[in-house]
């Protein structure tokens, strides 16, 4: 293993800036300080980080890599070759793959395919059922993410509508509830609303207006609901709506926050208004909703009522995508592009590059009591990244990596680029070219 000495970077950790270095020795955090290196550098690899932004390496707490079963979309170690690229060093996987991950069986299989092809780091949900809370019961809470409940349908149909069933896995789950609030009740009425329109030929437009405003609000307020009455660890993903958002609480006290909450990427820079142009690429479930929700969710972000943010990073072929509405799917790759996303808008001036480190680093090291990641400190893993902030270029499906080979992004002129990533001290992307041979490591959970 390669020992590393990055010099001359401006390190983002912990709410400041300071231009200084870090030594990484055995793949940990050895030392880091400010000005020149104190430590003799004939040890080890220098790396002149030429004034760049070292930051702790990404952690996105909701991706689909689609493997198995799902293979021609993406696969694990195809999208975790697009994710280290963009300066992601950590990700939690979703269960609805072929077979889905609903028993601890088929979850310890898909660890050992990421033991062998995953660059970055990883864990994976167990998916909940209506009928396998036996299954839940024995989820390891320190080597496991957490469960993920489909409150409302989405790719793979996980729906768990029976009450019942939501009331033990929010009584019983050892560790984090992690859920996707969308009620179909209100989805399927609103959806014959529209068929006796449309047809078959119902807009991609409907799209928010099927998945309304009021669908993720009940969906959400019963999952807070039942997080309070059973003092369930929830987290409420990819929140949509403007209305949602008086269910959850600020502040920066995270650590003690019994329900938390995500936003995503395209959630903050996509409205309904990119429907027109860009159409079916721009599904997702959630919908993306009016300009004023997708404001409205930056704010949050920013006031700390809103706590990390995330992808839900969901591949389809572009065959696939290019259906018409109730056949094209609902999802699209985002892991490449999600940190040069969030420090466009550091670039635009709308938030600073220490909150991005905070809700995409920090923070998911907090909420999910990550061991050792998520910060800039000696003894912990060596995940980084740095990031030129003035580089400008253009999104293509031609420099992109991922498997479906397109984005929601395509044609975006952005002002900043990864130019490195380390994962647990090595040296895995630099300037457009990967180490191969290094694979991630299974997360860890200070939890018990």
């Amino acid at each position: 293993m390669n020992n590393y000495l990055i010099k001359n970077a401006r390190i983002v950790n912990e709410g400041s800036i300071t231009e200084g270095y870090v030594v990484i020795r055995n793949g940990i955090i050895q030392a880091l300080g400010e000005g020149a290196p104190e430590v003799p550098s004939d040890y080890a690899i220098e790396v002149d980080a030429g004034g760049q932004y070292l930051l702790p390496g990404v952690i996105d707490d909701q991706v689909h890599f689609r493997e198995p079963g799902l293979t021609h979309k993406a696969d694990i170690f195809s999208e975790s070759k697009a994710a280290v690229s963009g300066g992601l060093t950590s990700y939690m996987e979703m269960p609805n793959t072929k077979p889905q991950a609903v028993t601890i069986e088929e979850l310890e299989k898909k660890y050992q395919l990421a033991a062998e092809k995953s660059f970055a780091n990883y864990s994976f949900y167990l998916g909940a059922t209506n009928d396998n809370i036996d299954e839940i019961k024995k989820l390891d809470p320190a080597k496991n993410c957490g469960v993920k409940v489909f409150m409302g349908s989405s790719t793979g149909n996980m729906l768990v509508d029976d009450r019942k069933a939501l009331e033990q896995i929010f009584a019983e789950s050892p560790t984090l509830v992690a859920t996707h609030c969308e009620d179909e009740a209100i989805i399927q009425k609103n959806t014959a609303i529209f068929r006796e329109k449309y047809g078959d030929m119902v807009p991609i437009t409907a799209h928010p207006l099927i998945r309304s405003e009021a669908a993720c609000y009940k969906s959400s307020s019963l999952a807070v609901e039942l997080a309070r009455k059973y003092n369930t660890r929830l987290h409420v993903l990819h929140i949509s709506t403007e209305k949602e958002l008086e269910l959850f609480e600020k502040g920066d006290y995270l650590s003690n926050k019994q329900i938390t909450a995500e936003v995503c990427i395209h959630h903050m820079w996509f409205s309904d208004e990119d429907y027109e142009g860009k159409g079916v690429l721009v599904k997702w479930n959630p919908a993306i909703k009016k300009a004023s929700d997708r404001d409205a969710l930056f704010q949050a972000m920013l006031d700390d009522k809103l706590d990390v943010i995330a992808t839900d990073h969901a591949p389809h072929t572009i065959e696939e995508k290019q259906s018409r509405y109730f056949d094209s799917p609902s999802g699209g790759p985002m892991v490449q592009h999600s940190l040069t996303a969030m420090m466009e808008f550091v670039h635009q001036g709308k938030m600073s590059v220490e909150k991005v480190v905070e809700k995409m680093c920090h923070a998911p090291a907090t909420l999910y009591q990550l061991r050792d990641r998520g910060f800039i400190r000696p003894g912990y893993k060596a995940d980084l990244v740095l990031v030129d902030p003035d580089w400008e270029w253009t999104v293509s499906h031609k420099n992109t990596y991922y498997k479906c080979k397109w984005t929601p992004l395509e044609g975006q002129v952005f002002h900043n680029r990864v130019t490195h990533t380390f994962i647990n001290g090595q040296l895995v992307f630099k300037n457009g070219l990967f180490n191969e041979m290094i694979r991630g490591e299974r997360l860890e959970f200070e939890r018990k």
